[in-house]
């Protein structure tokens, strides 16, 4: 992270590490410029830490550099966050903080929507659900024109509804200038129970946005990095109007991005996806272990097993069927072909989109289906779909080249409608034209799927 911050013009450098704890970001910056690795003859460190638990081990780390006598260091046990809204604002009495640079490791904990914080921000501009935007936004507001800003973070602000006005913010105020992506989950932060990938993130404050140069490795001994440059128009997509950050690990366009064939919307296709509107902990009284004259068959994503259906099952420990009457017929679906796709995937699992087929003739008895709220369901205005349709959408959502786009803007375990709205998809009669291929097929091997994704251009 130290490394990622470049020369710029000024002898003195205000920085900020936001979120301290022991100090070891600063201390990295420190002990890069001591072995002279910046052109800076002094510097002002502002440390903020919360936890006053931390605040001797802060002091000791800092403590290394007094021997400098052009450093300065000043341990704040203020909430930053308020401190820095004060600052901005110029309230009476507030700190006047700006800087030169701002190193950090954000908390992360979500924003309650009637919380001080949440109210504190909206005060400066800054519209957030969690802790670790409301850090970076904050430090980016608090940076000088030229200023540089290096966090490591989460990559959920990527993409989905909620960080839109986050990205926003960011993008308006600032050009990103390096990304690396930690592309395991379970290897460079094995110790924390990590459920979606992180990136290092460095921004200049005002500057403006050119090429994107992005790492990326597998564990945290960068032993493995990979460096590659990309023009901006594929790190946010110009015709995006929720403006998804893209990490794009290969130079070389993806099969959807030099399809012609490959553009179109669901709405453009006619088709619909929601997630399943049967809330489990909702509905408990009605769900039921096994089916009965008086219930429907309820599908959870460990039902649908690629072209089979794999119920009822009462071994999986899930319940099997929902009760139908007055309180539950309005989440239920009329019988009939469906693609699912699951909502999340393990940790390291290989893929990330995994679709299947649910068919009418496995639930020969049911006139309605319910489904789980842990799928994604793709229905034509809650009904099902055209057979050929509903196999030929679980074809290409299967293919290598589908997941390894979605991985583009999604480093998290879940899959949401919004995403699934967001990609493009083959017109309907192509769709229908691939699911009469894979309905000709037992079993198509990813090979076969993924080749015949690469035929539709042809």
């Amino acid at each position: 992270m130290a490394s990622l911050f470049t020369q710029r013009a000024g002898n003195h450098c205000r920085l900020l590490d936001a979120g301290a704890g022991i100090g070891s970001l600063c201390d990295a910056f420190l002990g890069r410029w001591a072995s002279g690795g910046f052109g800076f003859q002094s510097i002002a460190v502002d440390a903020f830490e919360i936890d006053e638990y931390l605040h001797p081990h802060l002091a000791q780390t800092l403590e290394k550099y007094s021997q400098y006598q052009n450093v300065a260091s000043t341990t704040w046990s203020d909430d930053f966050i308020h401190a820095a809204v004060d600052s901005l604002r110029e309230t009476l009495f507030a700190e006047t903080l700006r800087y030169t640079h701002a190193i950090l490791n954000p908390p992360y904990k979500k924003i309650h929507s009637d919380s001080a914080y949440r109210s504190a921000l909206r005060r400066v501009g800054i519209e957030t659900v969690n802790l670790y935007s409301a850090f970076v936004a904050l430090s980016l507001s608090l940076l000088e024109k030229g200023g540089q800003l290096v966090a490591i973070v989460p990559r959920s602000f990527c993409n989905g509804l909620y960080y839109r006005p986050f990205r926003d913010y960011v993008l308006e105020r600032a050009a990103i200038r390096r990304m690396h992506l930690f592309a395991s989950r379970n290897k460079a932060f094995k110790d924390d129970d990590v459920l979606q990938e992180n990136m290092i993130l460095m921004l200049e404050r005002g500057a403006h946005q050119g090429n994107v140069t992005v790492t990326t490795s597998t564990d945290g001994s960068l032993t493995d990095v990979e460096t590659n440059t990309y023009s901006f128009d594929r790190i946010v997509f110009p015709s995006d109007s929720q403006r998804f950050i893209h990490v794009p690990t290969s130079p070389k366009f993806s099969i959807i991005e030099r399809s012609v064939v490959v553009r179109y919307t669901l709405e453009d296709i006619g088709v619909k996806v929601s997630t399943g509107p049967v809330v489990d902990f909702r509905l408990k009284k009605h769900l039921r272990d096994r089916p009965s004259a008086d219930t429907a068959p309820l599908l959870y994503p460990c039902h649908c097993k690629g072209r089979t259906t794999d119920w009822p099952n009462p071994a999986l420990n899930k319940p099997n069927a929902i009760e139908r009457n007055v309180e539950t017929e309005k989440w239920l679906y009329p019988n009939g072909f469906y693609c699912v796709v699951r909502r999340f995937s393990s940790k390291e699992e290989k893929r990330r989109i995994v679709a299947s087929v649910v068919k009418p003739d496995c639930f020969p008895d049911a006139d309605v289906l319910g489904f789980e709220n842990h799928l994604n369901v793709f229905h034509d205005g809650k009904h099902g779909l055209p057979e050929t349709l509903a196999y030929g959408l679980a074809t290409f959502l299967n293919t290598t080249a589908v997941d390894e786009t979605f991985r583009r803007f999604n480093g998290h375990t879940q899959v949401n409608v919004t995403d699934l709205r967001l990609i493009k998809y083959p017109n309907r009669e192509v769709l229908m034209t691939l699911g009469e291929w894979a309905m000709r097929r037992r079993e198509p091997t990813q090979a076969l799927i993924d080749e015949q994704l690469e035929c539709l251009d042809a």
